[in-house]
């Protein structure tokens, strides 16, 4: 039998007949209508600053695609989509791609991108990669994979389109905020991706658009359905990296910025046939010029969006330029630095909140880009040894980090420390950032490391990276240390946290490279007037573009400078990460990690001296069980032991690396300790939090508020309110618990009188009703809220029943399991009932007994 959806070959057959007949009708037919069409010379638009006048309908129609004539095809492949499994859909519009020629398969490009990436606005799914997984949907799966693959039959449509230079539309409203804001002001974005593609509206039209290439088209949905689809409410627990979105982001990366070899070339619209060229970046840049800055602080307006004409053999890159930039502007280029700097107001608002999953895909291309730079041939990382023989896939090798990642990311990384909640989802955030400070372990010599700790220092020739993001491992830390102190750290997954932070930091050499990089930076700066001219100025573009590099800035200080002002800018206040106030917030972390520590012992003691302590009779229902409840400050009374063993490593661990980081001695630790007033009592469990005495009882200090939040002190709370009153618990059964206070209250309200009679008498008698019909220890009660005290003192509890006890859950099985026991020793229920009776009267009459001479014995 043939597989399900897929039919017997000669249905096959049929079906492919029929199918190539329809589609012939409509070629044959609209061929019919496009001979209608008046003939016109084509020729080049021209840009005009608030305009654009085409001179051609067909060029129009390109520009403006609900200008253009019904596609019958276009037609036919929406009724499909409706009608038709997405097994058949799929080699419909693989039969599709290759038959039909770039004039008709143009009409359907837009309509098959949204339809696989969904709307821009959020309200078509598409194909929801990312909730499809392989061993979830492993048929659908399988086929979106090979139909989206870089080699696969979308890419082919690409291309075949690409060699026609046709145009798309894509509104300037769906781009991040800053670029949207750039744009609408009429002001030209920094990145080249959108210079000369900007589109006014013409009259009477609405919106900005750009106009982008097939290739730019397909990129810009692909990377932007990361952001404007969201998830389905039932696929919240789906594993990001298991995603078809995710894999294909990683097969992208490495098909476009490979890491040995170049990048593959376009594929061929027909098999045999030549190669289809790709269009030229728009407008080319050279490459020499990447890892320069922009000295001038003058934005170039939109109308002036000139082309400069590059070497050819830089047309062999452009894809793999055109998906980084798009890649990063799409994920990264949320916030400019003025927004950076308005966000730093409590009162300001979050314009853009990223995602977990947004976060994870971020940490794959920076670890990808990593890998892609580190490719570089040791002749070639130097600027220095740059010769005629580099090519361009070199050149843009290494400066793809610096020119096109580093501000940007350094921005969405403040926003993030800044931004994101204080639980353990901040950990993919810390994975992302933690990826990009350390290159080398994405360099080739990485795998011929041992595992020795010996191996691990950090290479000197990672001196120039740490030293270029200098920002990135000095203020980014501290921001850490601030999120830290903020934390609970007997959690086992923020003790986590702090541990790799600091592992990663004291790396051997790699905290000596950071103070270098620091004394740089602070070192005086004496002025040489052709220095600055000699870094930042742009290469001639006379003769081969790579003869014009730059000679080497050897003065690291200026580098290290230039760096932190182009992300900070001119006016900003360096903290160094090796002074005095951020030594103080590393001492204060390790007194926290200290004081984790002991709390984590001092909850894994409780726990098991309440389980170890608990009398047998609790679980039967004949002892008063706590009914203040349990104070549950962090994780580790769900996952027990283990979770108590590992917060002890990573806290321990980490106040190791710390030490070695800071140079902190076991005295310094000790005398802070002291001085913080941070020391337990004797049995290291019952401190209360730092107070002061006020007219209505204590008042906390701000370090008792921090103590509390971060569970490393706490009240002892008690319910002090009438016990009958008490919310039900989840031991209770609330329906019987209510009657049974109902049943109790109209007793107590009939016999008040002969049970303070009872109560009063002096002689054996009046203990043993005392003792059932008085709360024990009520007047001996320590009332800490000067609210419950008053209304204690208005409010005089005399004798009362209670059968609350007979609601709970344990004190029913205790009863039902003594009458099975009683029935295998053949004794019935009445003589049974009569037994516990008998039973407890006993109990009650010797715990009067104690209770009464413990009275005599304290008076």
């Amino acid at each position: 039998m043939d597989e399900p959806g897929c039919g017997s070959v000669r249905e096959q057959g049929r079906r492919d007949t029929a199918l190539s007949w329809k589609y012939s009708l409509f070629w044959c037919l609209w061929a019919s209508v496009l001979k209608l069409l008046p003939m016109q010379a084509s020729s080049k638009k021209e840009w005009f600053p608030k305009v654009a006048v085409f001179n051609v309908p067909q060029e129009a129609a390109m520009a403006f695609p609900h200008l253009q004539q019904p596609s019958f095809l276009l037609a036919s492949l929406k009724a499909d989509s409706v009608n038709k499994p997405f097994a058949q859909r799929c080699q419909d519009l693989v039969k599709v791609i290759e038959d039909f020629p770039a004039k008709e398969l143009h009409a359907i490009f837009p309509w098959l991108v949204e339809s696989i990436f969904g709307s821009l606005d959020g309200v078509l799914v598409g194909w929801n990669l990312r909730c499809l997984q392989g061993r979830v949907s492993p048929v659908e799966y399988s086929i979106a994979m090979e139909f989206l693959d870089p080699g696969g039959p979308m890419m082919k449509l690409v291309y075949k389109l690409q060699a026609e230079d046709y145009k798309f539309d894509f509104p300037v409203s769906y781009l991040p905020g800053p670029v949207k804001a750039s744009i609408q002001e009429r002001v030209l974005p920094d990145s080249p991706l959108y210079h000369n593609k900007v589109q006014f509206p013409p009259t009477g039209g609405l919106g900005l658009n750009l106009a982008l290439n097939p290739f730019e088209y397909y990129m810009f949905f692909f990377a932007l359905s990361l952001i404007t689809q969201k998830p389905l409410p039932g696929t919240l627990h789906i594993r990001t990296s298991d995603c078809a979105y995710f894999i294909l982001v990683d097969r992208y990366l490495s098909w476009f910025l490979p890491t040995e070899g170049s990048v593959l070339p376009a594929l061929s619209s027909s098999p045999g046939g030549p190669n289809p060229s790709p269009a030229p970046r728009t407008p080319t840049m050279p490459f020499a010029s990447y890892g320069l800055h922009h000295t001038s602080l003058l934005k170039r307006h939109i109308s002036h969006q000139t082309s400069v004409n590059a070497d050819p053999a830089s047309h062999e890159i452009w894809r793999s330029e055109t998906l980084l930039q798009v890649f990063v502007e799409m994920w990264l280029h949320h916030y400019s630095l003025e927004m950076y700097q308005k966000m730093q107001s409590p009162h300001a608002k979050e314009s853009f909140t990223p995602t977990e999953e947004h976060v994870l895909v971020v940490r794959l291309l920076l670890k990808h880009l990593h890998a892609f730079s580190n490719s570089l041939k040791p002749e070639q990382v130097s600027p220095s040894t740059h010769s005629h023989a580099t090519s361009p896939l070199e050149e843009f090798k290494r400066a793809a980090v610096p020119r096109f990642v580093q501000q940007k990311l350094y921005l969405f990384l403040q926003h993030c420390f800044g931004h994101w909640p204080l639980d353990a989802s901040f950990r993919a955030v810390l994975e992302m950032w933690l990826s990009y400070l350390q290159p080398w372990r994405y360099a080739p010599e990485k795998q011929a490391q041992s595992s020795d700790c010996l191996a691990r220092c950090v290479s000197e020739r990672w001196a120039p990276f740490v030293q270029e993001n200098l920002l990135m491992y000095t203020k980014l830390f501290v921001g850490f240390l601030s999120r830290a102190l903020r934390t609970d750290l007997v959690s086992p997954k923020n003790a986590l946290m702090v541990f790799r932070v600091a592992k990663v930091f004291a790396q051997p050499n790699l905290a000596e490279m950071i103070q270098k990089g620091e004394q740089l930076f602070l070192e005086p700066e004496l002025v040489i007037p052709h220095r600055q001219h000699r870094l930042f100025t742009a290469p001639t573009f006379t003769g081969s573009f790579l003869s014009s590099w730059p000679p080497a800035v050897t003065d690291a200080s200026f580098k290290v400078k230039s760096h932190v002002y182009s992300l900070e800018g001119q006016d900003c206040k360096y903290t160094p990460m090796f002074g005095p106030e951020v030594r103080t917030l590393v001492l204060r972390l390790a007194q926290l990690i200290t004081q984790a520590k002991q709390t984590a012992k001092s909850i894994s003691d409780q726990c098991g001296e309440s389980t170890a302590g608990r009398p047998f009779l609790s679980w039967l229902g004949f002892c008063s069980t706590d009914t203040n409840g349990s104070y549950a400050a962090n994780d580790l009374d769900e996952m027990g032991q283990d979770s108590v063993r590992k917060t002890d490593e990573y806290l321990e661990k980490a106040l190791e690396y710390l030490c070695q980081m800071f140079r902190l001695s076991e005295a310094q630790l000790t005398q802070l300790t002291l001085a913080l007033g941070t020391t337990q009592d004797e049995n290291g469990k019952k401190q209360l939090p730092d107070c002061v005495v006020g007219e209505d009882g204590l008042i906390l200090t701000p370090l008792g508020r921090y103590q509390i939040i971060n569970g490393l002190r706490r009240f002892d709370i008690e319910y002090q309110g009438d016990s009958e009153l008490q919310p039900i618990r989840s031991y209770e059964i609330a329906s019987l618990v209510r009657v049974l206070f109902r049943l109790s209250s109209a007793i107590n309200r009939r016999f008040a009188g002969p049970m303070a009679a009872l109560c009063s008498r002096a002689d054996f008698l009046g203990s043993f009703c005392r003792y059932h019909l008085t709360e024990p220890g009520l007047a001996d009660r320590h009332l800490l809220s000067p609210v419950a005290r008053g209304c204690a003192a208005r409010r005089p509890r005399g004798p009362r029943l209670s059968l609350r006890f007979l609601g709970s859950y344990r004190t029913l099985l205790s009863l039902l399991l003594a009458f099975f026991v009683a029935s295998l020793f053949c004794i019935g229920p009445l003589p049974c009932a009569l037994l516990l009776v008998l039973g407890y009267l006993l109990y009650a009459v010797a715990m009067t007994l104690l209770t009464e001479r413990s009275k005599l014995h304290h008076l």
